[in-house]
């Protein structure tokens, strides 16, 4: 058995276990799943030595953690809990979006189906352990969900992509191998 296949199952224990634990237990799910996706968009181009993925991955999830933690800051959403006013959106359900939407552009259907699938259950998660609302989670996904297909390429070995910037300018480096 591969190793994607016990951790999905491994998951899936955690996800029946929740049921029977409450709001905590949700909490908990949303927390594993929103990182441990974080953890695989970048572990997975690592273990290829795909470092374009790498830099992809990592943009797409600092870009939607910057503007969910942006939204957080200037829009003043009590949650549902009463915990604070940073209710709006998730950053929790932007950052799983963003690395279920990168696994999905880079790898293919065969790593975005089970990503997505665990990216919905955080946003689930956030909503039934009472941290978000529906709406705060859609924004999540969605913020999430753009910044991967605005900052992932499909992968192709033979072009490299390499974005650069100094304070002169910025630009797009492409190399074609044949």
């Amino acid at each position: 058995m591969r190793f994607k296949h016990v951790a999905l199952l491994g998951f899936s224990c955690v996800s029946l276990s929740v049921t029977a634990s409450g709001s905590d237990g949700w909490e908990l799910l949303s927390d594993l799943g929103a990182y441990g996706l974080v953890g695989a968009a970048l572990a997975t181009p690592a273990y290829k030595e795909d470092w374009q993925g790498f830099r992809q991955a990592a943009y797409s999830v600092a870009t939607a953690s910057a503007v969910g933690l942006v939204g957080k800051v200037t829009i003043d959403a009590e949650r549902p809990d009463k915990s604070g006013n940073d209710s709006f959106p998730s950053n929790h359900t932007a950052n799983a979006f963003a690395s279920a939407t990168t696994l999905n552009i880079r790898y293919g259907w065969r790593a975005g189906l089970p990503a997505y699938g665990v990216a919905t259950l955080v946003g689930i998660g956030r909503v039934q352990a009472d941290k978000h609302y529906w709406k705060d989670v859609a924004a999540g996904a969605a913020i999430g969900s753009l910044s991967g297909w605005l900052l992932t390429d499909k992968l192709d070995e033979n072009v490299q992509l390499t974005p650069w910037a100094t304070t002169k300018g910025a630009g797009v480096s492409v190399t074609y191998v044949w």
